[in-house]
């Protein structure tokens, strides 16, 4: 669990990201919730992994991060993902290029 000024300084940096974030706009985050939030502004949004959250799939997202929360809870699943590894960093690189690029070629 998060101490609890931490849960509300969290909570109030993505208050002000989802408030501010416009069309366009590129937010890099795992927290599904925050990104569903910038979805519905416009934003496009990334993980750090590189998976490119869509309103097609956010739904879906949010279900399994919700189950494996529960999981958790009971104690059926412990840890978290797999290490950050290079892998990772080139999918996420790849991905924010091509999302920079979708963004440009919408305004040329």
């Amino acid at each position: 669990a998060v101490a609890p000024d931490t849960a509300a300084s969290a909570r109030a940096a993505d208050d002000w990201i989802a408030e501010h974030v416009t069309t366009d706009d590129i937010v890099i985050t795992a927290d599904i919730p925050l990104a569903s939030r910038c979805l519905k502004e416009n934003a496009r949004v990334l993980s750090p992994r590189g998976r490119l959250f869509t309103e097609n799939d956010i739904g879906e997202a949010l279900a399994n991060r919700d189950l494996q929360s529960q999981l958790r809870d009971i104690g059926i699943m412990a840890g978290g993902p797999p290490p950050f590894g290079k892998r990772d960093r080139s999918h996420f690189l790849q991905r924010l290029d091509q999302t920079i690029q979708a963004i440009l070629r919408t305004h040329s």
